[in-house]
C-alpha cells in the first residue's frame, strides 16, 4: 500500500534534513561555469576582490604596528628568493610557472568554497550555485506584476510567471462557498481559503513537494473527511494571525514563496446572479449548477471594500494580467470590488485577459471571445483590457468529442467583433492536452513565455 501524500512529504523533509547534515561529493567542474560567474550583476567579484584587499591591508597594518620590522625582512627575503630562482630556472619559465600555480591555487580555493556553499543551498545538487543567483538576480529585476483571478485558472498562470518575475501579487476572490472552503466557511466564519491555498502551493519554491501536501484530502476521520489540509492550515493561521491576510502574509514567509498573494476583500462576500429566464441564484457553487444563462451578476454586500494592499499592488504594477479562470465566478467577483475595479480602469499600464479555451456550461454557454470581454466591460462599464490571449489551435477530435458531451466547446475567436471593442488580439499555441483523459488546460511555461514575450514589445 502506498503511502499518502502527508507521510511522504515529512519523509522527503527529513532525508532533506539528513543531507545537510553530511558532506556531499563536490559539483564536477565544468569550463562555462567560470565564465558565468564573470557574468555583471551577481554582486559576488566585488565582495571576493574586496575581501583580498582586506587581507592585504590586515598583514600591512600588522606589519607596520610592528615597527617595519617584518615587512623589511619579508622583501629581503623574497629578492634573494627571486635572485635565487632567476639564477638556475630562467625568468621566461620561472614566471609563467608562479603565475599558472597562483591562479591554480586561487581557482581551487574559491571552488571549493563555492562546493560547500552549493551544499549547504542545494542539496539536491540538481543546479549549479552560479545558475540560482542568476535566476534569483533576473527574477528580483522583473517587472511589478499583478495577476487577477481564482480557481485553477490563476495557480496554472502563476506556476509560469515565477520563472521570470518574484515582483508578483495575486489577488485572488473570496467567493467560493463549495467544497472544503464552503464547509470551512459555514462551519468556523473563515473567508474560503481554497483558491489562495492553490496560489500560495504554486508560488513556492518547493512547489511539488507543498502541491501535494496542500492538496491532500483526508479519507478518514469525523469532520476532517473531504478537507484539504492546506485549508485547514491556512484556517488555524487565521485563527492564529486575527485575519486571512496576516495568515496568507505567515504562511508566505514559512513556505518561502515568490510574490505576494492576497484577497481582494476580507468581507464575507456572496455572489448572486440573475438568469435570462428570470430566475435570482445565490451562492458561486449554485450559479454554474442552475443551468442557466447568466443575466446579471452582483455581490452580498454591494460594495465590498478593497484590501489597501490589493489596490497599492494595482497602482505600482507594471503589467496586469486577468484570467485564465471561470469567468462569472472566479474572474468577475474581483471586479464587484469598487476598489479593485476602479484601480486597474484608472491604470495606465499594459492590461492582458488571458481567455479560456473552451466554453463552461452554466457560466458561459455558446460564448465567443467577444462575449467574454464584453461581460467584463460590462461590469466596469468601459473597456477595460488592451489585449486578449487565445490559444491557436483547437483540441483534438479525441477532446472535441469529450467535451462535446459536456456541452463544452472552443471560445471562437471572433476577430471583428474583438477589434470593435478596441482589444488587441494574441494568438499563441499555450494548451496542454492530457493524452489520456482528453482534458485541456493552459501549459504554465509556454503560457508565461508569450505573456512575457508581448510585455516586452509594448
Amino acid at each position: 500500500m502506498s503511502k499518502s501524500p502527508i507521510k511522504q512529504a515529512i519523509h522527503k523533509i527529513q532525508s532533506e534534513q539528513r543531507k545537510w547534515a553530511t558532506v556531499g561529493q563536490n559539483t564536477p567542474k565544468q569550463v562555462n561555469r567560470w565564465f558565468k560567474w564573470l557574468s555583471p550583476g551577481l554582486l559576488v567579484k566585488r565582495w571576493l576582490l574586496i575581501s583580498i584587499t582586506g587581507l592585504m591591508l590586515t598583514f600591512l597594518g600588522l606589519a607596520v604596528f610592528l615597527k617595519l620590522t617584518p615587512v623589511y625582512r619579508l622583501l629581503e627575503f623574497i629578492s634573494k628568493l627571486l635572485e635565487l630562482l632567476t639564477t638556475y630556472i630562467p625568468s621566461y619559465i620561472s614566471g609563467p610557472l608562479a603565475i599558472i600555480l597562483g591562479v591554480f591555487l586561487l581557482l581551487w580555493g574559491q571552488s571549493r568554497t563555492v562546493g560547500s556553499i552549493t551544499e549547504a543551498f542545494n542539496p539536491e545538487g540538481d543546479q549549479e550555485l552560479v545558475d540560482r543567483l542568476l535566476a534569483h538576480r533576473r527574477r528580483n529585476r522583473g517587472p511589478r506584476i499583478v495577476a487577477i483571478g481564482g480557481g485553477t485558472g490563476l495557480s496554472t498562470l502563476l506556476r509560469g510567471l515565477k520563472q521570470y518575475s518574484s515582483n508578483m501579487t495575486a489577488i485572488v476572490t473570496v467567493a467560493d462557498d463549495g467544497g472544503s472552503s464552503g464547509r470551512l466557511r459555514r462551519e468556523i466564519g473563515v473567508l474560503p481559503p481554497g483558491d489562495i491555498r492553490n496560489c500560495v502551493a504554486a508560488l513556492a519554491d518547493e512547489e511539488k513537494l507543498l502541491t501535494e501536501l496542500f492538496q491532500y484530502r483526508f479519507q478518514a476521520g469525523d469532520g476532517l473527511i473531504g478537507h484539504s489540509f492546506g485549508n485547514l492550515f491556512l484556517t488555524a493561521l487565521t485563527e492564529i494571525t486575527g485575519d486571512l491576510e496576516q495568515a496568507i502574509a505567515a504562511s508566505s514567509k514559512v513556505l518561502a514563496i515568490r510574490g505576494k498573494v492576497l484577497p481582494a476583500t476580507l468581507s464575507d462576500v456572496r455572489l448572486w446572479a440573475e438568469l435570462t429566464d428570470g430566475r435570482f441564484i445565490e451562492g458561486e457553487s449554485n450559479i454554474t449548477e442552475a443551468g442557466g444563462k447568466i443575466e446579471r451578476i452582483g455581490s452580498i454586500p454591494a460594495n465590498p471594500p478593497a484590501l489597501p494592499a490589493a489596490i497599492n499592488a494595482i497602482k505600482d504594477a507594471d503589467y496586469i494580467i486577468i484570467g485564465p479562470g471561470s469567468l462569472y465566478t472566479s474572474l468577475i467577483p474581483n471586479l464587484l470590488v469598487p476598489g479593485i475595479r476602479e484601480a486597474l480602469i484608472k491604470a495606465k499600464v499594459p492590461r492582458i485577459y488571458v481567455c479560456n479555451i473552451m466554453t463552461q456550461p452554466g457560466e458561459t454557454d455558446g460564448y465567443t471571445v467577444s462575449d467574454h470581454l464584453k461581460a467584463i466591460d460590462r461590469v466596469c462599464s468601459q473597456r477595460l483590457f488592451d489585449a486578449v490571449l487565445i490559444q491557436r489551435q483547437p483540441p483534438s477530435p479525441n477532446a472535441l468529442k469529450r467535451y462535446a458531451l459536456e456541452n463544452c466547446h472552443p471560445v471562437f475567436p471572433d476577430r471583428e467583433e474583438v477589434a470593435k471593442l478596441g482589444c488587441r488580439m494574441i494568438l499563441a499555441n499555450v494548451m496542454d492536452e492530457d493524452p489520456i483523459t482528453a482534458k485541456v488546460s493552459h501549459n504554465p511555461q509556454r503560457l508565461a513565455r508569450v505573456l512575457f514575450r508581448w510585455y516586452s514589445n509594448k
